[in-house]
């Protein structure tokens, strides 16, 4: 199946064989959207549950759709039926499947539009790992994932769009939408984003994201020695009320969506800690809310405080040291390190490990010298 493999030196998926996810029942509802909320994920596709009504009579199941969905059209409900988008309990079916009285309809669906007419742009990609299905990029700091208000052009999906159209001129926005992008990772955060290049990769990988089953590790390097070595994070992530551009962790649960952080210890610095951090959920700045949340910003997050000295002593010698190690990373020390998934086409476990930047290890070996030898 795979057409070629496009692996940076040194680094190798590891690849376990795992039986196919199920996708899980969906709870009954009437139209009700179960999506994460645009703003607050970053995960780019919501499931919309329709449960068919007792006295509906046997219509095909794209023009039930059309009726039934806001601001669709016929031809977008059969592209997505065709693309394994729509479920009829829990199995795809066709257009002209005749929908009955206790049907019940799942669909998956893009919940915003990422910037209008994406102009493929030719540019360096650091690709990880392809097939005939996913690309796995290893996206460096300082990239913006896709066009947004400021950011029109020069973005990764630019540079994804000119790379997939070489290959195909039949793939756009129409038939690929946002030419495979299902999930996305801040400017500064550095590491490891899969596109799917085909309808099927785009449904199988937006379902898993869905339900939670995609394994995404992390690592950060935070502020202040943690006390315990291992824990979980549980405060829902919403908009911060006054500064909107920012995110506020609401632990009371009464705004916000629910978010979900496992961390645990790698190694101590004193002032400083390095840590994994595995997601549950996907909220747009998870991690970086979580920690601040705790007392712990990670290490020169500019938005949420972590560019400035806040663990150690007053001597002119460490605050020096300090600076130089913002200097060198420039960036919150967040690096998406591990991505793993059920393929969407061998239906195996695949695994994906990319190693640290250089920014950030240079800074872990800078702190690791200076815990062993303090100079102030």
């Amino acid at each position: 199946m795979p057409k070629k493999s496009k692996i940076s030196e040194g680094h190798h998926p590891d690849t376990k064989i795992r039986m196919e996810l199920e996708i899980t029942e969906a709870e009954p509802a009437i139209a009700i959207s179960e999506d994460d909320s645009s703003e607050f994920s970053e995960i780019l596709y919501e499931r919309m549950n329709l449960v068919v009504s007792g006295g509906q009579e046997p219509t095909r199941l794209d023009k039930f759709l059309t009726a039934r969905i806001e601001n669709i059209s016929r031809n977008k409900v059969q592209q997505a039926i065709d693309g394994g988008m729509v479920l009829v309990n829990n199995k795809t079916a066709s257009a002209n499947y005749k929908v009955r009285p206790g049907d019940n309809i799942v669909c998956f669906s893009d919940k915003e539009k990422v910037g209008e007419n994406i102009v493929p742009e030719k540019m360096p990609l650091n690709i990880f790992f392809e097939d005939d299905e996913i690309l796995i990029i290893n996206k460096p700091p300082g990239l913006v994932v896709h066009p947004a208000s400021g950011n029109y052009s020069g973005t990764l999906i630019n540079g994804v769009a000119y790379y997939l159209q070489e290959e195909n001129k039949n793939i756009s926005e129409e038939t690929l939408p946002r030419f495979g992008l299902v999930h996305r990772i801040d400017k500064n955060t550095s590491g490891l984003l899969v596109i799917a290049k085909t309808s099927n990769a785009v449904a199988s990988l937006a379902k898993q994201f869905f339900n939670h089953s995609i394994k995404r590790e992390y690592q950060a390097l935070v502020w202040g020695d943690l006390k315990e070595d291992k824990g979980t994070i549980v405060a829902h992530v919403g908009r911060h009320h006054r500064f909107r551009k920012l995110f506020e962790a609401y632990p009371e649960g009464d705004y916000g969506k629910e978010a979900i952080t496992h961390f645990e210890v790698l190694e101590r610095f004193g002032y400083v800690t390095l840590i994994k951090c595995i997601l549950e959920t996907g909220r747009t700045h998870q991690i970086r809310v979580h920690m601040k949340y705790i007392g712990h910003p990670l290490f020169n997050d500019e938005t949420y405080g972590g560019n400035k000295i806040l663990k150690g002593t007053i001597f002119n010698k460490y605050k020096q040291f300090v600076e130089n190690c913002f200097e060198i990373c420039k960036r919150q020390a967040l690096h998406a390190k591990t991505l793993g998934f059920i393929h969407p086409a061998t239906k195996q476990e695949v695994l994906f490990n990319s190693e640290l930047p250089e920014d950030m290890s240079a800074v872990i070996g800078k702190w690791r010298i200076y815990t062993n030898n303090p100079r102030s």
